[in-house]
């Protein structure tokens, strides 16, 4: 019999992996930690996978012979590529389950950074078209992205009790950037000169085929033998396509997607872009790998404080609304100090506090989406919210390329000219003859002002349009359930 059994039920009556039971039907179980590591090293991975070039954008072009724009395609690839599949995503996690998505998710992703190495391999050489192993890597990793994102959402419904699941779904969210804070920092530092190449592809492999293992291995179940809450033992969820008609119908909702897709989709162009905003300027790549774990960094501190606080006190809406409309003014700010020189001190600043605002709504608009769908399966919601974000990114990415403008002589930058020479994306140069002399200006519709004006606008937009209510907690309210805790377990029950 499993060791782990109910505390307040004899052994022949607990399930197996009980933590605590009361005299009602739910129970919690010591295993969703495991599943919750499990989800969080696979969003890591995932993450550093996806990031892996963007800090080292023109050595990783000079590698591979190859311009920025076709560098910047290992990154545009996980927003085309993921748009179908999340919703192929959201049917696997909602009809088959949570465990197939995780599984699933782990093969794909490992097998995405073996075929990545396989560029550097000299016997699987392809020449002057070695780039087109990391093209397919890169999309393998790209379908596994949309099962790993939708997963927390899930998990902490269907595993975690009511006054877990905020937190849960923050944990597991915040593993996404903090893969991209790992391969901020790992990258440029692995990466000095063209030569590193090799070794970065296969450092980054690694994790990958770690949470391979844990998930094939250890992924037993894609629920508990008895639900944590009322809300996880809801059992008649509509069908995907019922529930899919019920979003599309659900006018809270869809502000939401449009909202959070559209902040997200700000964060990804800003993840991708940031060594080549910063070093046409004068920043280095490490520098530009700095902010970027800044922005991580703080971004999971922010996310970590607001999650605690909406566990406690489910202000859901307010807290997203203040946390957009500050993010809103750092990313005016960091358009302001990034086309400025030797502002290190400053940038540092506004990335922080870019990253503390921004990612702490993250994990927060999830839950959000959760409360004005529901009963539609937690995987569709935050899967529809996702695919939306990376429709936005490809446009928002495709808008912000071109925008900027080829520099043949760049007297200031720290960047290394690729093929297709270095990309200003501070300023959109222009030049005009006048009397036989040639005059030079700045375009004021600057990529990175354009990222301010999205940002600004979704903020607006969000805290004007949006007001909902908490279906989810009024449901589980109404059915009149009690929750006790002990210094350790949890025992919820439904007073007869």
């Amino acid at each position: 019999m499993d060791t782990e059994s109910a505390e307040s039920t004899s052994p022949s009556e607990a399930p197996a992996g009980a933590e605590a039971a009361g005299s009602g039907p739910f129970q919690v179980y010591k295993r969703r930690w495991f599943l919750l590591a499990v989800v969080c090293l696979l969003n890591c991975s995932n993450a550093m996978l996806w990031l892996t070039f963007a800090p080292v954008a023109d050595i990783t072009a000079e590698y591979f012979h190859t311009s920025l724009d076709m560098v910047n395609w290992l990154t545009l690839v996980y927003l085309v590529v993921s748009v179908p599949f999340g919703l192929l995503g959201i049917w696997i996690l909602d009809t088959v389950g949570l465990k197939c998505a995780v599984v699933l998710c782990a093969w794909l992703n490992m097998v995405g950074s073996i075929i990545r190495v396989f560029s550097i391999v000299s016997f699987l050489s392809l020449g002057s078209q070695n780039f087109i192993y990391l093209l397919l890597g890169q999309s393998l990793c790209a379908m596994a992205q949309p099962l790993i994102c939708f997963s927390p959402t899930k998990l902490a419904a269907v595993w975690f009790p009511d006054h877990q699941r905020a937190t849960a779904n923050m944990i597991a969210s915040m593993s996404n950037p903090l893969g991209l804070l790992i391969a901020n920092l790992l990258s440029p530092a692995l990466v000095r000169e063209a030569k590193d190449i090799p070794l970065m592809l296969e450092v980054f492999a690694g994790p990958a085929a770690f949470a391979c293992v844990l998930a094939t291995v250890g992924v037993h179940a894609s629920a508990p033998p008895t639900p944590p809450s009322a809300s996880a033992g809801h059992s008649d969820l509509p069908s995907f396509c019922e529930g899919l008609k019920m979003l599309m119908r659900n006018k809270p909702f869809i502000i939401l997607a449009l909202c959070t897709g559209g902040g997200i989709a700000l964060f990804t162009c800003f993840s991708a872009l940031l060594e080549q905003i910063l070093c046409v300027n004068g920043y280095s790549d490490s520098f530009a790998g700095l902010n970027g774990a800044l922005v991580t960094v703080f971004g999971l501190v922010g996310a970590f404080l607001l999650g605690l606080y909406v566990d406690r006190t489910k202000k859901f809406i307010e807290a997203t609304k203040i946390s957009m409309c500050l993010t809103a003014l750092t990313s005016i700010a960091f358009a302001v100090v990034s086309h400025l020189r030797n502002q290190t001190y400053a940038l540092a600043t506004v990335s922080s506090l870019f990253g503390f605002f921004g990612f702490a709504s993250y994990p927060v608009s999830m839950e959000l989406a959760v409360e004005c769908s529901y009963p539609v399966g937690e995987g569709m919601s935050s899967g529809l919210i996702f695919v939306t974000s990376q429709v936005q990114g490809v446009v928002l990415m495709v808008l912000l390329q071109s925008l900027t403008v080829e520099m043949k002589e760049a007297p200031f930058s720290t960047c290394r000219a690729s093929e297709g020479g270095i990309l200003n994306w501070s300023y959109s140069e222009r030049r005009i003859s006048f009397d036989e002399t040639l005059f030079s200006f700045s375009d004021p519709t600057a990529s990175t002002l354009v990222m301010a004006g999205v940002g600004s606008l979704i903020a607006c937009f969000f805290v004007i349009a949006f007001h909902t209510n908490y279906r989810r907690i009024s449901t589980e309210t109404t059915g009149a359930c009690s929750v006790n805790k002990t210094e350790d377990d949890v025992a919820v029950m439904v007073p007869t």
